[in-house]
């Protein structure tokens, strides 16, 4: 689903590289970290819709942090979206260990060594249930986007957009009314690697706004607040 934010946690480097190179060709966006300390302050900053985390990490158990995740412990989770979804990765395949960490609050999990191709059918399978409770729909200022079918429409006309800027505007759509600095946008739109002194996201941003004027000429429905960011306001 382009625009989804995915974090990986695991403490070996070369296959967060595998799995962040091959899920942002699908177009997600991926953060990786390599501790369990460090993925909870990833959390604390950051929404995500999917962690896909390694049970055995250096300095805290995977459940631990998959605990962590579920129950909201001190991370700032936004009450109003659902927590993200988990797959836990390990080497231990018996049933007891899939049956605590599906208990512990993981919502799959993969035993390595597995295929890329599973690993993406199972992602996709995972945001997918939230198109099935109905919430693939978001909706502000006009603006209806789609995420399941990656369809956006500008009072009822539709609106092409690439993968970014998809996700750009998704981020508009989750959080109207509020003003986002482009520091902030940088932040939770592109990943952690992302250099701040880019003006990414004012290109990116530009495009959307064309591309919204495209379909329907009048004033841009995302504000510009001087000195302050930008503004997609729910009415």
């Amino acid at each position: 689903m382009p625009g989804t934010r995915i974090l990986v946690v695991d403490d070996v480097g070369y296959i967060r590289i595998i799995l962040k190179r091959h899920l942002t060709s699908q177009g997600y966006g991926v953060d990786e970290a390599a501790w369990g300390k460090e993925a909870i302050e990833f959390l604390k900053r950051k929404r995500y819709d999917l962690v896909i985390i390694d049970r055995n990490l250096p300095d805290i158990d995977g459940l631990q942090v998959c605990h962590e995740v579920v129950s909201g412990n001190g991370l700032g989770t936004d009450p109003h979206t659902p927590a993200p979804k988990i797959i836990m990765l390990t080497a231990r395949g018996g049933i007891d260990d899939r049956i605590r960490g599906l208990d512990e609050g993981a919502d799959d999990y993969l035993v390595k060594p597995f295929s890329l191709r599973e690993l993406g059918a199972r992602v996709r399978a995972l945001l997918r249930r939230d198109t099935a409770t109905g919430n693939s729909l978001i909706t502000a200022g006009g603006i209806e986007m789609d995420t399941a079918r990656h369809e956006v429409t500008y009072r009822g006309d539709s609106v092409d957009l690439t993968v970014k800027e998809f996700a750009l505007l998704r981020w508009f759509l989750l959080h109207p009314d509020e003003v986002h600095s482009a520091e902030r946008l940088l932040e939770h739109v592109w990943d952690e690697h992302a250099d701040p002194f880019t003006n990414t996201v004012r290109v990116t941003l530009s495009n959307v706004r064309k591309k919204l004027a495209d379909a329907h000429p009048e004033a841009s429905p995302i504000e510009t607040i001087t000195g302050s960011g930008y503004r997609l306001p729910s009415t």
